[in-house]
C-alpha cells in the first residue's frame, strides 16, 4: 500500500484481522490520524476478550515529520505500559504494520462525557458530576505523583473522560501526556477552551491539568462549550446563573480551579478533591453520589455485546460451554449460537415449546420440550444422538449426575435416564406435576412438585424424607454447608435440613415464588412475584437488603464476582452490589424477562420475550 494511496486512508472493515490476533468488529470513534476499533483477541478462542484497537495512520510526506510522528505513538505506548491504576486503560500490544501503527488497550463499554452531556435532557446532576470529578482527581493526583517524574495529561475534556457501565470514570487518550520536568518549555497542546493560558504559552505544569478538570466539570453542568466560547471567559458565565441547581458550594470549588493565575489555584489534585468532598459532606451529596450513578450515564451506556433474534420468545435460561451457547425458545428450537459474536451454528427442532434449560455434558446437549421428550444432541452437529419419552411436558431443566440425567414432567414424575443410551434407569411418582429441577447434594436428588411436596431421593430412586409446603414448589432447590434454600408459592422462602428435611426457619416474602434462590457468603437472594429481590441471611434468616424492581420476579438471581444478576418481567436484566442490593446497571430489552441469565468469563447471557438473546459485559 503506498504512502500517497488512498487506500492508505481507508477504515479497517469488520471481518480484518490484524496480526493473526485482533478480529475487528466495529469502527467506535474517529480521530484526525487514524481511527479507534473494537476488536476480538482471538488468542483466547474459548471466550470473549474484547479490545480497543487504536490506529495511527502515518501519511506525511517529510520523512522526519514521519518519525517524529511515529516517535510520539510510541511515546504513549512507553507511558501507558508504566501505568497501573483503575481509571486508566491498559496497554495489551502495540505494532506497526506498513504506515499504520496500532495500540492495543483494554476495551471500555461505555459512553464518553461529552455523549452524555449531549444526550441528557437539561443538565446532568450534581451529584453524579460530583463523584465523576472525585474520581478524576484521584487518577490525577496519581499522574502527578508518577515516579521518576510526574506526568501532566494536557487534554482534560468530556470526550476524554470514559464513563463505564459500572458508572466509573477511565481517563483516555495519552496522545499528548507528557512527564513535567521543571523550567521545560515546549509548543502549545491542549484543545483551546479547556487549557489555561500558561499552556498557550507552552508552559503546562500539573496545576494546568486542574484548571481543564475545572473547565470540564463547568462544561457538564452548564452545557456550555468552552471551545465555542471566548478564551478564559468562564468568570462571566456563572455556573449558578446558567443552571440554578448547582450548589454554592460546588461552584465556588470550580471557580478556584479556573483562576486565571495558577498561584490562586489549587496546588494540587489531592488538595481540590479535598475540596470537592467537603462540598459532597456539607450538601449531603456524598450518600447520593453512587445512589444517582444509575440515572446518569451508567445505565444508558449498557448495549449488547451482541444479540440474536429467535422466531418466537426465549422464556428459559442458556449455557454456554466450550465456546458454544445453547438456548431453547418458544418457537419449538435449541439454538447453538458463538457464544463470542452470537453467530448461528444450528438449530434442533422439536414438536413444542423449549423453556427448560440445556445441560452440556461430555460434547453433548441435553434439554426437555413441551413435546413430552427428553433430547440429547451433539454440541457440534446438532445431531441427535436419543431421545425419551417422558408421558408429560418437560418444563423442568435436566440435572446430569452420576450418569444420568434427572428431568420432572408434567406426568408427576422425577426420570433418572442413562446418559449413554437415553433408558429409563428408574422414575420417582410424586403428588403432582414436576417442573422443579432437581438438585444434587450428597448422593440424594431433591426435587418439588406443584403439589408443594419437596422430596430427597437416594440413586435408586427410593424416597428418603419428604417436606410439605402450602402451595407449589417450582423454584429449584440450592444449598450452603448447612442447609438447602427453596422457595414456594405460599410465599415462603425454606431453608430446610438436607438430611432429614426439617425445617431450619422461614422467611416471608412478599408474594409468591418461582425463583430458584442462589446463595454467595451466606447470603440466600431470591426474586418474588411482588417485584422484589430479597437478600436474606442463611444463618440468622434475618433480611439484609431488598430491591424493587417494576414487575415481577419469575426468573433466577445469579452470583458472579461481587455482583448479582437477575431479570424482571419488567423486561430489565439488573445488576446488584450482592452485599448491598445497591443497583450497579440494568440492561432493558423490549419485553419480559422469564428466565435467568448465565455468567461465564465476564459476559452475562440473558434471553427475552422479546425473542431475543443477549450477550452483555458483567
Amino acid at each position: 500500500m503506498g504512502e500517497g494511496d488512498s487506500s492508505a486512508l481507508r477504515q479497517l472493515q469488520p471481518g480484518a484481522t490484524l496480526v493473526n490476533r485482533y478480529a475487528i468488529q466495529e469502527v467506535i470513534g474517529v480521530g484526525g490520524m487514524g481511527s479507534v476499533y473494537r476488536a476480538r483477541d482471538m488468542h483466547f478462542p474459548n471466550v470473549t476478550k474484547l479490545v480497543a484497537v487504536k490506529e495511527m495512520i502515518n501519511s506525511a510526506p517529510d520523512p522526519l515529520v514521519r518519525q517524529t510522528i511515529v516517535q510520539n505513538f510510541e511515546r504513549e505506548a512507553n507511558l501507558l505500559a508504566t501505568l497501573n491504576h483503575p481509571s486508566i486503560p491498559r496497554i495489551n500490544d502495540y505494532f506497526t504494520i506498513g504506515s499504520r501503527s496500532y495500540l492495543v488497550l483494554d476495551f471500555i463499554l461505555g459512553k464518553d462525557m461529552e455523549a452524555i452531556i449531549n444526550d441528557t435532557n437539561g443538565f446532568l446532576l450534581e451529584e453524579q458530576t460530583l463523584g465523576w470529578a472525585i474520581e478524576l482527581c484521584d487518577v490525577l493526583d496519581f499522574l502527578h505523583k508518577h515516579k521518576p517524574d510526574p506526568i501532566i495529561f494536557r487534554d482534560m475534556k468530556p470526550s476524554n473522560v470514559m464513563i463505564n457501565q459500572k458508572g466509573d470514570v477511565i481517563l483516555v487518550d495519552f496522545g499528548i501526556a507528557k512527564t513535567f520536568q521543571t523550567g521545560m518549555k515546549g509548543t502549545m497542546i491542549g484543545t483551546e477552551g479547556y487549557s489555561p493560558p500558561e499552556q498557550y504559552r507552552g508552559e503546562a505544569t500539573p496545576i494546568a491539568d486542574i484548571y481543564a478538570l475545572g473547565a470540564t466539570i463547568h462544561h457538564a453542568l452548564t452545557r456550555r462549550d468552552p471551545r465555542i466560547e471566548p478564551p478564559f471567559s468562564f468568570a462571566e458565565r456563572p455556573m449558578r446563573r446558567i443552571n440554578p441547581a448547582v450548589s454554592a458550594e460546588l461552584e465556588a470549588v470550580i471557580n478556584t480551579a479556573l483562576e486565571y493565575d495558577p498561584e490562586n489555584r489549587f496546588r494540587t489534585a489531592a488538595e481540590m478533591k479535598q475540596a470537592l468532598m467537603g462540598v459532597a459532606k456539607k450538601t449531603g451529596a456524598l450518600a447520593r453520589i453512587k445512589a444517582t450513578a444509575n440515572s446518569i450515564g451508567q445505565i444508558d451506556t449498557i448495549k449488547p455485546l451482541w444479540s440474536f433474534k429467535c422466531e418466537d420468545e426465549i422464556r428459559g435460561t442458556p449455557t454456554v460451554l466450550n465456546g458454544m451457547l445453547y438456548v431453547g425458545s418458544y418457537d419449538n428450537n435449541l439454538y447453538a449460537l458463538n457464544a463470542a459474536d452470537g453467530k448461528f451454528k444450528w438449530k434442533y427442532p422439536t414438536n413444542g415449546g423449549v423453556v427448560s434449560r440445556p445441560a452440556a455434558y461430555d460434547g453433548n446437549v441435553y434439554f426437555g420440550s413441551e413435546d413430552k421428550r427428553l433430547y440429547a444432541v451433539n454440541g457440534i452437529s446438532g445431531k441427535e444422538v436419543w431421545t425419551y419419552h417422558a408421558e408429560g411436558p418437560v418444563r423442568s431443566s435436566p440435572r446430569i449426575a452420576e450418569g444420568h440425567v434427572f428431568i420432572g414432567s408434567d406426568n408427576a414424575y422425577m426420570h433418572a435416564v442413562n446418559i449413554n443410551t437415553g433408558r429409563l434407569v428408574w422414575r420417582f411418582e410424586a403428588t403432582d406435576a414436576v417442573r422443579s429441577t432437581p438438585y444434587v447434594l450428597n448422593e440424594l436428588v431433591y426435587v418439588g412438585c406443584e403439589s408443594g411436596d419437596f422430596y430427597a431421593v437416594d440413586f435408586r430412586g427410593a424416597l428418603k424424607w419428604r417436606f410439605h409446603a402450602k402451595r407449589a414448589i417450582t423454584s429449584s432447590a440450592t444449598s450452603s454447608d448447612a442447609a438447602l434454600f427453596i422457595a414456594s408459592l405460599d410465599g415462603m422462602l425454606y431453608a430446610l435440613d438436607p438430611r432429614n428435611g426439617w425445617a431450619l426457619w422461614r422467611f416471608r416474602l412478599g408474594k409468591a415464588s418461582i425463583s430458584s434462590p442462589c446463595v454467595v457468603d451466606d447470603i440466600v437472594i431470591v426474586g418474588a412475584s411482588d417485584g422484589f429481590i430479597y437478600a436474606v441471611d442463611a444463618r440468622s434468616a434475618k433480611e439484609i437488603w431488598r430491591f424493587r424492581t417494576e414487575h415481577q420476579v419469575n426468573g433466577s438471581p445469579v452470583a458472579y464476582k461481587d455482583s448479582v444478576y437477575c431479570g424482571s418481567v419488567d423486561g430489565n436484566l439488573y445488576c446488584l452490589e450482592y452485599r448491598t442490593g445497591r443497583l450497579r446497571w440494568k440492561f432493558g430489552t423490549e419485553a419480559a424477562i422469564t428466565g435467568s441469565p448465565f455468567v461465564y468469563d465476564d459476559i452475562v447471557y440473558v434471553g427475552s420475550t422479546d425473542h431475543r438473546m443477549y450477550a452483555l459485559l458483567a
